[in-house]
């Protein structure tokens, strides 16, 4: 079962590389039309400024969790950012 769903996911061509540079690139934008600087984001986060850092460069493979928490900051929900 479980690689009959891997097998479809390969086949739809989902990069999850892309999809991390995506959602890094859109958290960055939300950040900046919000003129908060990355430390003032990760404050509000409540992590390392240089975590935020890797996270808006697409260096790090991001939980949901992480990514609601930065959400929740952004005052924007999860949709807002993975769309």
């Amino acid at each position: 079962m479980h690689n009959k769903i891997f097998a479809e996911i390969f086949e739809m061509g989902i990069d999850y590389q892309e999809e991390i540079v995506y959602i890094s690139n859109k958290i960055k934008e939300l950040r900046k039309e919000r003129k908060l600087t990355v430390q003032e984001l990760a404050y509000r986060c409540d992590m390392e400024r240089s975590n935020l850092s890797r996270i808006e460069a697409g260096r790090t493979n991001l939980t949901v969790k992480t990514i609601c928490i930065i959400c929740n900051a952004l005052c924007v929900s999860l949709r807002d950012v993975i769309r």
